[in-house]
């Protein structure tokens, strides 16, 4: 099955691009566009997109709170794609931290573009994991969740293997990576990785992530 994705930018250039590079994959469809993160949700709830890729910066409802409200409001919300024109935006981290699984930016190459909605809505593997650790050096400590997620990951109790698994996520290891690189099966890592976030309260390895850059689990340097 292809890919649904929802635009929402205030720039009608940008969207255009967008459309132009997403719509000419075959596998991907763009089911409609939006100018202010104000109209994503009633939008999410008639298109149900698998991803909304969207702006960090808007005039009404930027990408932050945009993302908030959709993964308070819907059952099952769409994968969200935070699309930026600068890569080392406090902005962009705390989207990351407020539940966005990945983010692009504006002036990706078209392959770039494509690849990045394809993996975030498959969802098994850290977009830009490099990006997100450098976001994390800069931001993590200042971002008012260090000692929560200490104590969240304390009271997690990962085991051995499951601590080896996040240590992994945080590199940007797929699960077939994750499970070359450990020498068992795919399904095993699955598994590993869905207990991880259970066990973290994590929506998608990108929330996971964070919680390890923000605990000190692991140094984002």
């Amino acid at each position: 099955m292809g890919v649904t994705v929802l635009l929402v930018d205030d720039e009608p250039l940008v969207r255009a691009g967008l459309r132009a590079v997403l719509g000419a994959q075959p596998d991907i469809e763009v089911v409609g566009e939006a100018a202010d993160g104000a109209a994503v949700l009633p939008l999410v709830r008639h298109l149900r997109p698998d991803v909304v890729a969207m702006d960090v910066r808007m005039p009404l409802l930027d990408g932050i709170e945009a993302t908030r409200l959709l993964l308070r409001t819907v059952a099952e919300p769409p994968r969200i794609l935070v699309v930026t024109t600068f890569e080392n935006d406090e902005y962009v981290y705390e989207a990351l931290r407020a539940g966005a699984h990945g983010f692009l930016l504006k002036r990706a190459r078209p392959a770039e573009v494509v690849h990045a909605v394809r993996l975030v809505a498959e969802g098994e593997s850290l977009l830009f994991p490099a990006s997100v650790r450098r976001l994390a050096a800069r931001y993590a400590d200042t971002g008012g969740g260090s000692r929560s997620a200490r104590d969240l990951l304390d009271r997690a109790r990962l085991t051995e293997r499951e601590a080896e698994v996040l240590r992994l996520m945080t590199r940007g290891l797929s699960n077939a990576e994750i499970a070359a690189r450990l020498v068992v099966g795919t399904e095993t890592v699955k598994s590993h990785v869905s207990a991880v976030l259970a066990k973290l309260g994590a929506r998608d390895r990108t929330q996971a992530v964070i919680t390890a850059y923000e605990s000190g689990f692991v140094a984002p340097g």
